[in-house]
């Protein structure tokens, strides 16, 4: 008998501190109405707050792991505590001689095993930043440190994100980054074994297909020639380890407040997001959980997500390397929109993944 994902994978520590699906994309394949019910995965919790933007009535989070409960908690509990900029120097954007202070101002205001296991990572994230203190972050600031240099200039580095049209981003491209040295290290640091063991869990791969290295070339050239890099706020954090303006929906100034005012309508959930409170859900954000999962496993988590889904719900998730989609089995009550699709991944912005899945069920 295969064994689930909880058991062949470590939920112990933060794998994501921050979100790494875009969450304009996320936002704009629902199908939204106030005061609509949304089921989502925790991970960091940003998407799960920019879903407030939708003003639902209730979102309900889970996670499989208390760490990435512990990173959603921190968020409402600043989103309530902090101004717009103390969230951004606690969370790791702006530059901060004060974190410290500011993770005890908002962590008293946790529960205590919340506070405790914040207080446990309060060195890193005085260094870092609440949202650069998980597994992924670190693998990409290996990269940043050690990799990178070796390939680019940071004038090259640098000159990604300067504003060019398409055809200029091409000809930078092809002359400039696409070179012997950049291909080499994508095969070897973006491999299924070293990424599995520096920056997801080996059992996130049991199901992909194809190589990494060559998935993420594919992908970066998409995202510096077909979009504009300059615009990206995760590509720009993934080369540069800053932001620099460019932010990812939930931390943008414009959408504070209101989240701020919606935090309330969060219910945190520790545990499998296929067994949550029964109710009917409008729309579900399940980032990339089927890349996870065998076929059968994928058939009997839809099946239950299924089950609590309101007529016109809509499943939105993303495959990087393992194809998924709503199983045959369920082909009369689920479809893919497949222009809204094409719409979305044109400007999603989270450029690693290979597909987004929108999905509605039947009225």
């Amino acid at each position: 008998m295969t064994q689930s994902i909880d058991q062949r994978a470590s939920f112990d520590a933060i794998r994501y501190a921050r979100a790494w699906e875009d969450a304009d994309v996320l936002l704009g394949a629902m199908h939204p109405r106030p005061g609509q019910r949304f089921l989502s995965i925790c991970a960091a919790g940003d998407n799960v707050l920019s879903l407030l933007l939708l003003d639902p009535k209730k979102i309900v989070a889970a996670d499989l792991s208390p760490a990435q409960i512990a990173c959603l908690k921190l968020r409402i509990a600043a989103f309530r505590a902090l101004t717009h900029p103390e969230f951004l120097e606690l969370i790791g954007v702006l530059p901060s001689t004060r974190r410290g202070e500011l993770l005890s101002r908002v962590t008293a205001d946790c529960d205590p095993q919340t506070r405790s296991f914040w207080q446990g990572l309060a060195p890193d994230v005085d260094r870092f930043g609440a949202g650069n203190v998980g597994k992924f972050e670190n693998y990409f600031r290996l990269f940043r440190r050690y990799i990178l240099p070796l390939i680019h200039s940071r004038k090259t580095i640098e000159s990604v994100f300067v504003a060019r049209e398409e055809a200029a981003r091409g000809r930078f491209f092809e002359d400039r980054w696409n070179n012997g040295r950049w291909k080499l290290a994508t095969s070897l640091f973006f491999s299924r074994t070293v990424m599995g063991w520096l920056g997801r869990d080996p059992a996130f791969f049991d199901h992909v297909e194809g190589s990494a290295g060559a998935h993420v070339r594919r992908k970066v050239r998409f995202a510096a020639v077909d979009q504009d890099p300059s615009r990206n706020p995760y590509m720009r954090h993934i080369l540069t380890g800053t932001n620099d303006g460019v932010l990812p929906t939930a931390w943008r100034p414009e959408n504070y407040d209101t989240i701020a005012a919606r935090v309330d309508r969060i219910t945190l959930v520790q545990g499998p997001v296929d067994q949550v409170e029964t109710g009917a859900f409008d729309g579900f954000n399940l980032s990339d959980i089927f890349e996870y999962m065998s076929l059968e496993e994928t058939a009997q988590v839809y099946g239950r997500l299924l089950q609590r889904a309101a007529p016109g719900a809509r499943f939105v998730y993303w495959n990087m390397m393992a194809p998924r989609s709503a199983p045959a089995a369920f082909g009369d009550r689920v479809h893919r929109l497949p222009e809204l699709e094409a719409r979305m991944k044109l400007v999603d912005k989270a450029f690693f993944y290979a597909d987004l899945v929108i999905e509605e069920v039947a009225p």
